[in-house]
């Protein structure tokens, strides 16, 4: 049996495996191209880990407002419906291949709530 996510290095180890994959995909690469090219990528993981780490294990180190940012950036970049369902995919596949259990099953359903909620802020959600 596969252990569950209990600590910052676990999310750490998912969002690691998770970016690998989204950068791999040329769908989804142009979203992170620049903070690839701007050489920022590991501060953002870092960031993306706080903001897990806020929503599994309540530790108050993230604090951006992660909807207005991509309310912003979809300004810039206009995100689809499509992009929402491989996100959720490839998170949820890393996160299946490494940890099973209740923060690994909450950290995949927090994210459906976060792109549904997202796609309705960007009227996707019927798109």
């Amino acid at each position: 049996m596969k252990p569950d996510i209990l600590s910052r290095a676990d999310i750490q180890l998912v969002i690691s495996n998770f970016y690998k994959k989204l950068l791999k995909d040329d769908s989804m690469f142009p979203f992170f191209k620049e903070i690839v090219a701007e050489g920022t990528l590991e501060s953002h993981l870092e960031i993306i880990t706080d903001f897990w780490e806020d929503l599994l294990f309540q530790t108050y180190n993230y604090k951006n407002n992660p909807m207005q940012k991509h309310l912003n950036f979809h300004q810039k970049m206009n995100f689809e419906k499509r992009h929402f369902e491989s996100w959720l995919q490839y998170l949820s596949t890393t996160i299946d291949a490494d940890f099973s259990g209740v923060n690994s099953e909450n950290m995949k359903t927090r994210a459906l709530s976060i792109a549904n909620v997202m796609k309705v802020k960007m009227n996707l959600y019927t798109n």
